[in-house]
């Protein structure tokens, strides 16, 4: 082997240093993304759990630190809906976004797992049916929709680079989000945090497809908007 990288000038050594800069790259990436969504499901989780009334203001704020905190990392997506977008958009490959999603759906599952160690709560899930299934669709559609494609407009346009509001933009998203669907639909607008809300007994596992399929199809329009919007942008 050693001889056929000599005949063709391939550097086996410099080669191996490529690819281990470049797993060193993506590791930190999807642990950033894993701590940031870790942080945010549990705030979610907690305050869910404890029925605090300022329960948007901490899941705003707990978002805005994290992405403040990681975003110069991995972009602080910290939501598999958001990581869809960007994937729509081009601004990560298809190896990266199933790395984002594994974080962040792994995290996920573990902040909920602590929320119910830590606090002595029981949740009934939602109940819903009929017209009400329909008013969750859209409202999660349209907050998910909301919240991707402010992040790619603050945190991936070129028209926006280097700038120092993006954390709060997405923040105050969330927290809006919360705000006004909150009693509506759990604004949950986050497949990992949807995912969490079933273990820790927030929603059913019968009602949880329309809660992904709304956010699935919002982080695709998300992407397809925003290329729409800056087509010079790739």
């Amino acid at each position: 082997m050693s001889s056929v990288a000599a005949r063709y000038g391939i550097d086996i050594t410099a080669a191996r240093r490529g690819v281990a800069s470049r797993v060193a790259v993506a590791g930190r990436k999807y642990v950033i993304e894993a701590i940031g969504t870790f942080f945010l499901v549990f705030t979610v989780g907690a305050t869910a759990y404890i029925g605090t009334p300022l329960a948007p203001l901490a899941v705003g704020s707990i978002l805005m630190v994290m992405v403040y905190a990681g975003g110069h990392i991995s972009g602080g997506h910290y939501n598999p809906a958001v990581t869809l977008a960007a994937l729509v958009r081009r601004r990560i490959d298809l190896g990266d976004a199933i790395g984002y999603w594994v974080a962040q759906l792994v995290a996920g599952v573990v902040a909920a797992l602590v929320v119910r160690v830590v606090i002595p709560a029981h949740a009934t899930p939602r109940p819903l049916s009929g017209r009400a299934l329909g008013a969750v669709f859209v409202v999660e559609l349209l907050f998910t929709f909301a919240l991707c494609f402010v992040v790619l407009n603050v945190a991936t346009s070129r028209d926006n680079p280097n700038n120092s509001f993006y954390g709060l933009a997405v923040g105050f998203t969330l927290m809006v989000a919360a705000i006004t669907i909150g009693g509506l639909s759990g604004a949950a607008i986050n497949p990992a945090v949807t995912l969490a809300a079933v273990v820790l007994g927030i929603f059913a596992w019968s009602t949880i497809w329309v809660y992904l399929l709304a956010q699935v199809v919002a982080g695709v329009l998300a992407g397809f908007a925003f290329r729409a919007l800056n087509p010079d942008d790739k």
